[in-house]
This record gives C-alpha cells, structure tokens and sequence, in this order.
C-alpha cells in the first residue's frame, strides 16, 4: 500500500490550533518530501477545509450557514486519493464521532493504511481550557455549570476527552500499532517545542521538513474576560450555533485578539474538583497500558498536577467589578474603533442613537 493517512481527531485544548496552522504554514515543504496537506483550492484556507471535511463527515452545520460544508467530506476523500506517501487530515471536532461515521471513514479510505492520533491533556488544565472555549463560542454557562454537565458525562468536550471511549470507537478496525497517543506535556521543554517534536513522531515526519514556526495559539482567557464574554453572550441572546460574524467579531476580535493579550487571573480547576481528574487520568493510564496503542510523550503527563494548598483559588463565576469593568473598557475600546471602521462617518452617530434608544426602551 502506497498511502498512509494520519487522521487527527483531537481532542480539543491540546495544541490542536497550532498544529494545524504549523503543517498549513509548511505544505509545499512537507510535500516536497512527500507529506501531503490535502487542501480544496487556493482559495480555501486548508483548515477551514478541514473543519467543513470534518463537518460534513458528522453532519452538522455548526459555525456557519445551513449546507455550508456539505460535499466537503467527499472532496477530502479525493484529494487523499490523488496523493501518494503520506497524508494529513485534522481536526478535533472528530473526537466523539460515533461507529457509524468511524465506519463510513474506514471505508472512503480503504484504499490507504490509515492511523488514528489523537492527543489528550490532563483534566486539571484540559477542563478549564474548555469551558473559556465554550464561553468563546457562544455559551452561557457558569464554570460551575459546566464541570456538574461534565461530571455527568453531559457535554461535547466530554465526550471528546474520554480517551478509552474515544480510542476504542476510532480503533475498533485497526491494529493498536496503528492508534497514536500524544501526550501535552506539562513542561514544554528547553526549546519551547516538546508538543510539537511529538506530533512530528507520530505523524512520522521529520521536524526540519516543517521550519516555518506557527505564531497562532488558541489563547486562553482569565477569569475576568471569559466572564465579560459570558455575560456578552447572555445579553446578545445568542442561539447555541454560532455564524461567521459572532466569529469574526466576538470570537476572533474581541476574545482572541484583545481579551486575551491582557495580563490576566486565569482560569483554575477548583481544588474540589480534582479528585474527579485524578480518578480520570487514572482509568486513562490503566487504559493505555493493556491497549497496545501507540503513546508518543509520558503517560503521567495525563496526570494533573494539585495546585499550591496555600495559593487561593479565585473563583470565575464571582469576580469583583472592578476586575470586569477593566475588561469591559479594553473591550468597549476596540469595538468602538471596529465600528467606526466599517461604518461610513455619517451613518455612525445616527445608528449610535438608534442603538441608545434600543437599550432605553429594554
């Protein structure tokens, strides 16, 4: 078989940002030594490609118009059949997919010797991660909220963090050698680079064929900006799917690239809720042991690490005002700019008024 697919499938809160922007920065080298990024066309950015591939593969539309991503599944599937040596395909909405859709994408790539990676975190640092990424999505949910739905096995980013579930889904037609664990470390070594030196090894690539550096990183928020972005959403009243502009205005502008440049207090597991991460990493390791699977990294690096006893936890769901109001002007600054931008000078104080009157008459 001249084809080998590594299949990306998450989870979420795993690097999964910057490696997929590092191999996009790096498609012409990577496929000169025959590494193959499959792409639409030039005009399509290879991880939106990849995000409605994976998309139309689960049939949803979620993030934008209704029909969206359909057929971009079916153009993946021709894109990986014309290469040869090695493709690429990632995306971590993949994670929780169910047999059906795992069964379909054994099938379309049959003709391939087909790998599954997936990368995991531990969940003292995974689930505070998310619920911001939630929050940044449209969610309305307190911290508390959230961890009681995960705890309950209730929620996506759950279920795309459930190693054993997720690999036994993926894995059921494949031999373990072929089923690739990353692990994130907890130390991202001298050089800054371990994530990455470890998706190179199981995506089997060389690092030098990839020297262009990512400067994207999904950042994430403090405690005073996810909760200005919450309490955003709730007065928008947002519906639960999210469309282009939320993305480009509240997702991409205001959290991405203003709320979170600030100098912030982050996002912690509570202290109470790490028994709960512990008896998980503990199924995972005990899972990776017996599977056969392939772990690229440390297992313990699963394992989450208890904070300070004597270093409060600030709480996200109660920050003082004073905290919020800071954000809140950071916030009201750029989109002020933005709108002054995009609005031709002489509509901008009308539509200003017309936005006063709205908020009046509430």
């Amino acid at each position: 078989m001249s084809r080998v697919v590594y299949l990306h499938i998450g989870a979420p809160k795993t690097g999964t940002t910057y490696l997929q922007d590092r191999l996009m920065l790096n498609q012409t080298s990577l496929a000169e030594h025959g590494v193959t990024i499959p792409t639409k066309n030039r005009l399509v950015d290879a991880d939106l490609f990849h995000f409605r591939a994976a998309l139309d593969l689960l049939d949803q539309d979620w993030g934008g118009k209704p029909g969206h991503a359909v057929g971009a599944w079916d153009t993946m599937v021709k894109r990986v059949r014309r290469a040869s040596g090695t493709a690429i395909i990632s995306h971590e909405v993949l994670a929780p997919a169910k047999p059906d859709v795992v069964a379909r994408v054994m099938n379309d790539l049959s003709d391939s010797e087909i790998h599954i990676v997936y990368s995991a975190r531990d969940l003292g640092r995974a689930l505070p991660a998310a619920w911001q990424e939630s929050i940044k999505q449209g969610r309305k949910w307190t911290f508390k909220h959230f961890l009681d739905k995960v705890e309950r096995n209730q929620t996506w980013f759950r279920a795309s963090m459930d190693l054993p579930a997720v690999l036994e889904t993926w894995g059921a037609k494949l031999p373990p050698e072929r089923m690739h664990v990353v692990t994130v470390p907890h130390d991202r070594g001298p050089t800054g680079d371990a994530l990455w030196l470890r998706f190179c090894r199981a995506f089997g690539i060389d690092p030098a064929w990839a020297p262009l550096d990512s400067e994207r990183a999904n950042r994430s928020l403090g405690i005073a900006e996810t909760q200005l972005v919450r309490r955003l959403n709730r007065r928008l009243e947002l519906p639960m799917w999210r469309d282009a502009t939320y993305d480009a205005l509240i997702r991409e502008l205001l959290a991405q690239d203003v709320l979170a440049s600030r100098d912030s207090i982050p996002v912690r597991l509570p202290p109470d809720r790490f028994d709960y991460a512990e008896t998980q990493s503990e199924v995972w390791i005990d899972w990776l042991k017996t599977s056969g699977v392939d772990v690229v990294g440390e297992a313990d690096d699963l394992r989450p690490v208890r904070p300070n006893p004597d270093k409060p936890w600030r709480d996200p769901d109660r920050v003082s005002p004073k905290l919020q109001l800071g954000a809140a002007l950071d916030a009201l600054t750029t989109m002020t700019r933005e709108a002054a931008e995009r609005t031709p000078s002489g509509d901008l104080g009308h539509r200003l008024r017309q936005q006063a009157r709205r908020l009046r008459d509430r």
